[in-house]
């Protein structure tokens, strides 16, 4: 990362008038900075303040305003005042991205100038590295959470604004940076740090949502949290970002993904408290952080979790990560669709969390490091839906038209939006005012009898692999671990192990399994070869 003062300075004079630039604009538009641009000379703007006429060289700002920016958070105190004053820079030249496509002048300099390009990578870089090692003794942070998480979402969309809108486009430039480990550790730093802080205020003592104070503050945390890990998600899309990842000790090595992904996926909504906004917003989350961890897993060039299996450290790690992600399928496959479709909102969706999930379960069963650790700690659950009354089994793992499937949608996030809007509460001191800040959400479903077929297929894929024993590779020990351990949990009393459906602890077990099985196996042959290959479906029989 270069350092400022390499960099040629600006006159005092200068760095006032860019700071009163920064606080007086960056309330404008892209639409409103274009307009006193038409209407100017020398393309200067002339803009009425309440101290009088300001007279701004919009060529000089844009030229000059990431390496200012720079120079203050390098400069300045953490605190409150840095953050606010850097949230109003980064709206800024957000807007200014924007005008670059009606402005060619802006969009040589920002755009088209290497040198102004690297200046907004090394702004980008290293406001996140201060943004993710924030610390705080205490927990009265005040109202530091919310600029801090803009700042965050902000800071990585400035790069998909200003240096490459296409995601394959930005891959390249990062990777061809010389620090673009230090960007990874990082982003994905800042991004942790953002998600503690949510945390925090969902755990807080005194949380109640009916307050519409509290209410808007976790939803702004939410959607701050959950833009900035869609854009890692979209980075983690790319083959060439995610092999390169794959290779960052810190976060792949020891552990960096995991530490986030636990974070994550431990976030809850109090649920005498709820709101139904916000627990779908915290599902899309976990939804999104288990689609990078898929798509790490399912790399070619190397294996994911022989990395995380490397040292007992991250071993562990990961298995409490594996526990997470099965503790969210028993509450997920606990739910009776039927109830659901009675009482549940639908105006929010909440991810494909239950299949990611189960894909993810489908990978751990299959790896020999994990194996015997997902079979001792899920066969209750497996064998508890085996045990449903066979017309309750049918219509959850045999049927092409489930009462109520998963909807995926991506945030269409808007950075100059989110800015102003905890700008405003900032100024106002007041939560409890104003409107509240909804982004819409692009919808990104896929067929419903794919859905079921595919929730179905991972079902009896899991089952498989834990059934599965390969003398080269599994340790003896596994050998039947699967069916001994379903046998053992079929004595036990399963009426609790799925809250919402009925499981008549009378009824003969072993008379209800077989029939639940038969028709497993018959739906799972007709899922061939399209879901299923023909060894899965062979290891049911």
């Amino acid at each position: 990362m270069r350092h400022a003062k390499e960099e040629p300075s600006c006159s005092a004079t200068e760095a006032i008038d860019l700071i009163s630039a920064v606080k007086e604009l960056h309330g404008l538009s892209f639409q409103e900075l274009n307009k006193l641009l038409r209407d100017s000379e020398n393309f200067t703007i002339h803009y009425h303040t309440e101290k009088g006429l300001m007279k701004i060289d919009m060529e000089k700002l844009a030229a000059f305003l990431p390496l200012h920016l720079l120079g203050v958070l390098m400069s300045s105190d953490r605190d409150e005042t840095l953050f606010r004053y850097l949230l109003c820079g980064i709206r800024l030249l957000h807007s200014l991205c924007d005008l670059a496509s009606r402005q060619s002048k802006v969009e040589q300099i920002l755009l088209d100038d290497v040198k102004v390009s690297e200046q907004l990578l090394d702004l980008v870089f290293y406001l996140l590295i201060v943004l993710g090692g924030y610390k705080q003794e205490n927990h009265n942070f005040g109202l530091i959470p919310l600029v801090h998480s803009a700042l965050v979402a902000s800071s990585l969309h400035l790069l998909t604004g200003c240096i490459a809108s296409q995601w394959q486009d930005l891959v390249h430039v990062l990777l061809a940076h010389p620090k673009v480990d230090i960007f990874m550790d990082a982003a994905f730093g800042a991004v942790l740090t953002a998600i503690g802080f949510l945390e925090i205020q969902l755990s807080a003592h005194h949380i109640d949502f009916r307050s519409l104070t509290v209410e808007r503050m976790v939803n702004f945390l939410c959607q701050q949290c959950e833009a900035s890990l869609q854009f890692l998600q979209s980075l983690c899309q790319q083959k060439m970002f995610r092999e390169r990842l794959l290779r960052n000790k810190e976060l792949c090595g020891k552990g960096g993904v995991l530490f986030l992904a636990r974070a994550i996926l431990k976030l809850n909504v109090p649920p005498f408290t709820g709101s139904s906004r916000i627990a779908a917003a915290l599902s899309r989350m976990k939804a999104k952080i288990l689609s990078i961890l898929l798509s790490l897993c399912e790399a070619e060039s190397i294996s994911y979790l022989d990395e995380v299996a490397s040292s007992p450290e991250s071993l562990n790690l990961a298995k409490s990560v594996a526990l997470e992600v099965l503790e969210l399928l028993k509450t997920a496959l606990g739910r009776d669709p039927k109830h659901l479709t009675s009482c549940s909102d639908r105006s929010y969706p909440t991810g494909f969390l239950q299949l990611n999930a189960m894909r993810l379960a489908d990978i751990f069963s299959d790896d020999s490091n994990f194996r015997s650790y997902i079979t001792i700690h899920f066969t209750k659950v497996l064998t508890a839906i085996f045990s449903l009354p066979h017309g309750d089994f049918l219509s959850s793992w045999c049927s092409s038209n489930l009462p109520m499937r998963e909807e995926d949608g991506s945030l269409e996030y808007d950075s100059f939006a989110a800015a102003g809007w905890v700008l405003d509460k900032l100024s106002s001191l007041d939560l409890s005012n104003g409107t509240n800040l909804e982004f819409s959400s692009l919808p990104n479903n896929m067929p419903q009898t794919s859905y079921e077929h595919q929730r179905t297929s991972l079902f009896v894929k899991v089952i498989a692999n834990l059934h599965c024993f390969v003398p080269t590779i599994c340790e003896e020990q596994e050998r039947n671990l699967f069916l001994l351990k379903f046998l053992e949990c079929l004595q036990m009393d399963l009426s609790k192990s799925l809250p919402e459906f009925s499981i008549n602890s009378d009824a003969p077990k072993a008379t209800t399994v077989c029939r639940n099985l038969r028709s497993l196996l018959s739906h799972a042959e007709s899922l061939i070869p399209n879901f299923l290959n023909e060894e899965d479906v062979q290891l049911l029989r």
